[in-house]
C-alpha cells in the first residue's frame, strides 16, 4: 500500500487508491500553504492517476494557471507524491479538457516522464491549434512591447532570427514568470520561418523533451528521436530548469546540443535563472548553456508597463486613458501576465457597469489586488526581509554605520522600497533613519544600474522580490 495513505484503504479498485494518493497530497498542501494560496491555486486542481500509479496528470483551468502551478508548486507536489507512494511518480500538467476523461490507460513505470502523446489525450490540449513546429503565429517581434527591461534580449533574439547559426549560439534568456521569454522565442521562430519558409524549426517546453526521451527509451526508437532533434535548423526550448535531476534527459540533450552546433543550427533556451544558478544540472551542460550569450529579461519598467496596457486595451477594442494606465502600472509591477489580468478585470468591470474607464473605476475593479498589495508590502517588511537575507540586524537599516557589509544591503532595501511601494523618496529616507531624499535617489540609481550589469545582484533581487510578493 502506498506510504502515507489512510490505513482503511483497500488495494482495489486502483482508481480509488489513486484518488486517495492525490487527496492525501492535497490535504498535506492545505497544511503547508497559507489559506489564500491554497484556495487560489491548489484547491481547484483535479488529477487523473493511472491504475499502476506510474503517472499523475494534474488538470489546470488555463495556460496562465498552468505556468504558475508549474513554477511554484510542481516540484513540491512531485516530491510529496513520491514520498507517499514510496517510489517516483511521474507528474504532468495539462489544461482541463472540455470533455471529461472517463478511462485511463496503463503505461509502464518510467524513471522520469511518460509522453503526453501516450494514453491521455488531454495532455495535447496545451498545444491545441498549433502547427507541428508548435510556433504561435501571434507571438511576433511586432506584437512585443519593447523597453529597457527586454531591449537587450530582444536585440539578441532579432539577431539570431536574422542570421541563425552564427553569433549568440546558444542564446540563453532568463527571468521570472510572465516577463515575455516565451514570446521572444516564438518571435524568433516566426521571423526565421518568414525569411526562410523551408527551415526546420521546433518550439517545445523542457517537459516535452523529457517525455520524448522516455518514449524513445520505452519504444527503442532513438533513431527517430535523433532524426527529429538532430536535424533541426532552430530549436527553441522553454524552462530548461526542468531538466534538473533527470540524468538520461540531460545526456540526450547534451548530444542533441552538440549535434546542432556542429551543423551550425541555432539553439535558444529560457530558464528562471542564469546558467550557473541552475541546480542539479550536469556541469558540462551548464558550461554549454553559458558558452553563447546569456541575457536577462527584467520586470517591465513603469513606461513599458503603461505602453503594454494601452496597446493591449486597443487590441481588445478599448481605449485606456494614459492617466489610468499610469495608475494601474504603478500598482501592478511584477510581470506582463499580471498586467493583462488587471486589464481584463478593468475592461470587464467597465462593460458590465456601462461606465467609462477612469482611475476610480480601475480602483474599484482592482480593489482586491490593491488591498493585498498594500497589506503585504511595506518599507518595514522590505527592511526585515533584506536584513534577514544579508544576515545583518534590522537596526542597521536605520543606523549611521557605513561598512560595505551594511551599506550595500541598506541601498538594496532603499531600491526595493522605491520599486515595490508607493512611498516618495523623502518618505523612504525618513524610514531609513531620517536620511535625505538624495541619499535614497543615489541608492536607487546605483542598484538599478548595477542590476543591469551584475548577474549575481540581479538574481539576488529576483529572490527578494519574489519573497516580498509572497
Amino acid at each position: 500500500m502506498p506510504e502515507g495513505l489512510p490505513s482503511n484503504h483497500t488495494p482495489s479498485p486502483g482508481h480509488d487508491i489513486g484518488q486517495s494518493l492525490w487527496q492525501s497530497c492535497v490535504d498535506q498542501l492545505a497544511q503547508e500553504l497559507p489559506e489564500q494560496q491554497f484556495n487560489t491555486w491548489i484547491k481547484p486542481l483535479s488529477a487523473l492517476v493511472l491504475e499502476d500509479f506510474s503517472k499523475v496528470t494534474i488538470f489546470v483551468a488555463n495556460r496562465f494557471k498552468l505556468d504558475w502551478v508549474r513554477a511554484q508548486y510542481s516540484s513540491r507536489i512531485s516530491a510529496m507524491l513520491e514520498k507517499m507512494y514510496g517510489q517516483p511518480v511521474l507528474v504532468e500538467l495539462a489544461i482541463t479538457p472540455r470533455e471529461t476523461i472517463t478511462r485511463t490507460t496503463s503505461i509502464p513505470l518510467a524513471a522520469e516522464f511518460v509522453s503526453a502523446e501516450e494514453g491521455i489525450a488531454a495532455g495535447e490540449a496545451t498545444v491545441s491549434g498549433l502547427p507541428k513546429n508548435r510556433i504561435n503565429s501571434m507571438l511576433t517581434f511586432d506584437s512585443l512591447v519593447e523597453g529597457t527591461a527586454n531591449r537587450m534580449a530582444r536585440a539578441a533574439a532579432m539577431h539570431v532570427a536574422t542570421i541563425p547559426g552564427h553569433l549568440y549560439n546558444p542564446l540563453f534568456i532568463y527571468g521570472g514568470v510572465g516577463l515575455g521569454k516565451t514570446h521572444l522565442m516564438h518571435a524568433v521562430g516566426n521571423r526565421l520561418l518568414a525569411d526562410k519558409p523551408g527551415s526546420k524549426v521546433l518550439y517545445i517546453h523542457a517537459e516535452q523533451f523529457v517525455s520524448d526521451v522516455v518514449k524513445a527509451y520505452q519504444r527503442k526508437t532513438f533513431d527517430e528521436f535523433k532524426e527529429r532533434y538532430h536535424s533541426l535548423d532552430l530549436l527553441l526550448i522553454d524552462d530548461v530548469q526542468f531538466f534538473a535531476n533527470k540524468d538520461r534527459t540531460q545526456e540526450e540533450f547534451f548530444n542533441a546540443f552538440e549535434a546542432l552546433l556542429a551543423k551550425k543550427s541555432h539553439i535558444v533556451m529560457t530558464s528562471d535563472t542564469y546558467p550557473k544558478g541552475l541546480t542539479d544540472i550536469h556541469e558540462r551542460l551548464v558550461s554549454r548553456f553559458d558558452s553563447g550569450l546569456t541575457v536577462a529579461i527584467e520586470p517591465p519598467e513603469l513606461e513599458m508597463r503603461v505602453a503594454i496596457l494601452i496597446n493591449k486595451a486597443r487590441v481588445e477594442g478599448s481605449e485606456m486613458p494614459e492617466e489610468v494606465a499610469f495608475f494601474v502600472a504603478k500598482n501592478v509591477r511584477s510581470n506582463v501576465r499580471e498586467l493583462e489580468g488587471a486589464l481584463r478585470k478593468i475592461l470587464a468591470y467597465s462593460r458590465f457597469n456601462q461606465k467609462e474607464i477612469s482611475i476610480q473605476l480601475a480602483r474599484e475593479a482592482l480593489r482586491d489586488l490593491l488591498s493585498i498589495q498594500n497589506r503585504q508590502i511595506s518599507v518595514e517588511n522590505i527592511q526585515k526581509t533584506v536584513a534577514d537575507y544579508y544576515k545583518i540586524k534590522v537596526a542597521d537599516m536605520y543606523s549611521k554605520k557605513r561598512p560595505a557589509s551594511i551599506a550595500r544591503p541598506r541601498q538594496i532595501a532603499m531600491y526595493l522600497a522605491k520599486e515595490l511601494t508607493q512611498k516618495s523618496l523623502p518618505e523612504i529616507g525618513e524610514l531609513f533613519g531620517g536620511r535625505d531624499h538624495t541619499t535614497v535617489l543615489h541608492a536607487v540609481r546605483k542598484i538599478g544600474g548595477e542590476r543591469q550589469q551584475m548577474t549575481e545582484l540581479n538574481q539576488q533581487l529576483h529572490v527578494l522580490e519574489q519573497t516580498l510578493k509572497g
